[in-house]
């Protein structure tokens, strides 16, 4: 921590020291998660009353619709206009208006807030991080509500993924940041021995200097969950954070800096660190904001998930940042054989069935070999493996208000105009068909579609296809499958990849295409864990090693480069020789 009076700081030390004692734990607890990567969560996943408390659900379910229908008031300076972008997919208008910026003056007010929130240290700023991560928790159900009503995902995915486990991502990247910075000593006396004569002596400061503003762009489908390891990482390393949200949900991100901007001002930081940049959508005459700010020279760093072809642009043009990006994957499964052959359907189908395939981990390509699979259950056929796989999902979902509950809702018009086309990319193994929310009659949900193709046809699964559509690409041969996961994934990207198979060879074969072309593998899953799942402190969520991500959450590599490191150096005299003992 800094050892400049409150004064001078331009903070208050004292409640920022409680804060640093009150945390310590939960940080050390963080710290000592991200080097052994065994099991930790320090927010608890479960919406239970137990957990939460009787009143938690009602509360925030409360606190969210006080919401609905009127200006989401920051204090932040520099609003031009308000804009109100949001419908649910699940049917109502949210009718919540934000702050669009003046993007000079906003930049200029985030500059002058970065000078005592980099005095503070790294301590501090990890601490406070902490501190509203935890607030943030508190808020799970609020934020649930919103996550679901802005993203299309089910309450209980909302309130997980958006809720408890983005905040351990969240936290996850706070420790690297801390970490990292860790590695380099506040102070140092240096001396340089010169013989006889007296060694030269310097006093030198180390000093993390962040790179400016990092901007965070959100997605439509994950705000919270892909938004907050950048946010996190680069709020603790010492920069201030301009969120850019996707105009089609802007609300979680909103409901997360103006917690953010609590807890900084109570510790007399001041809160226009971290801001928040509505804009209009498209069709109202927006889309333009990120581009813009991604450019400006106050930006040292841009968080970025979503299309290919816009995190492509950034990383080629956005040359005075630091740009990390999550884009688009082809992401494969490759079937050779399994001796769980209904588990092994059945995990597929869930993952398959989860959010609507609306996720940039869900499988995509189901690689088989044209004279099937052996199985515990005998030689299955590809024809038959389809009719299987369709059961299986038919079984996962159950009647349609079970079915809603894990399919959610199609999250915009782009993804249902890819899954009425899908039809026409090949033979229709497992059809699509709508689900009536009980609760939510004009959501827009559908069932996932398998489409069948072949080898040949790359140009069809080559690709991303976002939403609920898998291809069954029937191979020659295993050893075909293999070569185009090399090829699909080594060419496009992805972030998951899966094989099922008995033979040792195989899963070595499959292992080593992994490695080279640096996807995550998993291997035989039938049970409780899927291929689209990550868990903080102990996956990582891509590699950064290819083209469909440029970095992993988290790891060393997404926090280094958010800072430098300058020295300050004078020169010490020369110490005097030691006086001589008595009695000498």
């Amino acid at each position: 921590m800094s050892v400049l009076t409150p004064q001078h700081a331009g903070y208050d030390a004292e409640q920022v020291t409680a804060t640093v004692e009150r945390r310590r734990e939960l940080l050390d607890r963080a710290l000592r998660a991200i080097r052994e990567r065994t099991f930790f969560s320090a927010f608890p996943e479960s919406p239970s009353p137990r957990v939460y408390g009787d009143n938690a659900a009602d509360a925030g379910r409360q606190a969210f619709e006080t919401l609905l229908h009127r200006r989401f008031e920051l204090g932040q300076p520099a609003t031009a206009a308000w804009v109100a972008t949001e419908r649910s997919p699940w049917g109502p208008d949210l009718g919540v208006a934000y702050p669009v910026p003046d993007v000079d003056a906003l930049l200029a007010a985030q500059t002058a807030a970065v000078p005592a929130w980099r005095a503070a240290g790294p301590v501090a700023r990890a601490a406070l991080c902490v501190e509203m991560l935890v607030r943030i928790n508190a808020a799970s159900f609020e934020l649930a509500n919103a996550v679901m009503h802005t993203s299309g995902q089910a309450f209980v995915m909302a309130f997980q993924a958006g809720g408890p486990h983005a905040q351990d991502r969240a936290l996850e990247a706070v420790a690297y940041a801390y970490e990292e910075q860790a590695r380099y000593p506040a102070e140092a006396v240096w001396e340089k021995p010169q013989g006889k004569r007296a060694p030269i002596r310097m006093a030198k400061t180390f000093t993390v200097v962040p790179r400016g503003i990092d901007l965070v762009i959100g997605c439509n489908t994950f705000p919270t969950w892909n938004s907050y390891p950048g946010l996190f990482a680069g709020l603790a390393t010492g920069n201030a954070v301009l969120v850019k949200p996707h105009p089609r949900a802007v609300l979680p991100l909103a409901i997360t800096v103006r917690i953010v901007r609590e807890v900084l001002a109570e510790h007399g930081f001041d809160p226009n660190l971290v801001c928040l940049a509505a804009e209009p959508r498209q069709d109202q005459g927006g889309g333009r904001l990120a581009a813009e700010l991604a450019l400006r020279p106050e930006v040292g760093i841009v968080d970025y998930t979503g299309s290919t072809s816009f995190g492509d642009w950034l990383e080629a043009n956005a040359r005075q940042a630091r740009v990390f990006t999550e884009k688009a994957g082809v992401n494969p499964v490759l079937l050779d054989s399994t001796d769980d052959y209904r588990g092994m359907l059945s995990n597929l189908a869930f993952s398959l069935v989860l959010y609507s395939g609306q996720m940039c981990t869900t499988p995509q390509n189901l690689f088989v070999p044209r004279e099937g699979i052996d199985t515990d259950a005998g030689h299955v056929s590809v024809e038959q493996l389809g009719k299987d796989l369709g059961t299986a999902v038919d079984g996962v979902l159950g009647e349609d208000a079970k079915a809603a509950e894990l399919l959610g809702a199609v999250v915009n018009d782009d993804v249902l105009a890819r899954l009425e086309a899908a039809p026409g990319l090949g033979s229709v193994v497992v059809p699509s068909r709508p689900v009536q929310a009980p609760a939510y009659p004009d959501a827009r949900i559908r069932t996932p579609t398998v489409v069948g193709v072949e080898a040949g046809d790359e140009q069809v699964y080559g690709s991303e296809c976002f939403g609920p559509v898998a291809f069954l690409v029937t191979t020659d041969s295993t050893a075909q499958s293999v070569q185009l996961v090399r090829r699909t994934v080594g060419g496009r990207g992805a972030i998951t990849a899966s094989v099922y198979s008995t033979d040792p060879a195989v899963l070595d074969a499959v292992r080593d295409a992994a490695l080279d072309v640096g996807v995550a593998l998993s291997e035989n899953l039938t049970e409780g864990v899927y291929v689209n799942q990550s868990a903080a402190f102990s996956d990582f969520h891509a590699t950064g090693a290819n083209a469909a991500a440029n970095a992993s959450l988290t790891d060393g590599h997404f926090v280094a480069g958010r800072f430098t490191v300058v020295q300050s150096r004078r020169h010490l005299p020369a110490e005097p020789p030691a006086s001589p003992s008595a009695g000498a």
